[in-house]
């Protein structure tokens, strides 16, 4: 079992991800302390093996802060992920000093929606927990579009 304060796995993920440092090595290690202690140790996900590329994903964005791939088992004729590159493990679970961050996600939905020609309009969803229906517990964002939508959705 991993203890809340390891760090090394994140360090590892973050390495492999970028094929190189994302910061000096100290750092990595107070960023890494910082993102442990703020959600625990969450288990790894399918997602973190997409991180870090372990796995192979049709990866259409990605940036020092997160990552669009495209779903595997798509929805709509257009249906893509955001995902943070921190393993946060549900929008409830989000601290409110992840503004920025989420704000971030919501734009690259939108711009990578704009790259994938959906000028009609889509819709972004964002499951939480059981009732939610929530499958992979890392942050994600759905984004569907290509079709008319249809409401209610669930």
């Amino acid at each position: 079992s991993r203890e809340r304060g390891d760090y090394r796995g994140v360090l590892r993920l973050l390495h492999r991800t970028l094929g190189r440092p994302l910061c000096t090595k100290n750092d990595e290690v107070r960023l890494a302390e910082e993102a442990s202690r703020k959600y625990g140790s969450p288990a790894p996900t399918i997602f973190s093996k997409v991180i870090d590329k372990s796995i192979t994903a049709d990866i259409i964005y990605e940036d020092e802060k997160c990552l669009a791939f495209r779903d595997i088992s798509p929805q709509a004729p257009v249906h893509f992920l955001v995902i943070p590159r921190v393993p946060i493990p549900r929008i409830s679970a989000a601290k409110d000093d992840d503004a920025e961050l989420l704000g971030h996600l919501l734009v690259v939905a939108k711009n990578v929606a704009k790259q994938e020609s959906l000028k009609e309009g889509y819709r972004m969803v964002i499951n939480d927990g059981k009732h939610g229906a929530q499958s992979v517990y890392h942050l994600h964002i759905h984004v569907l579009g290509g079709r008319q939508m249809k409401w209610p959705p669930g």
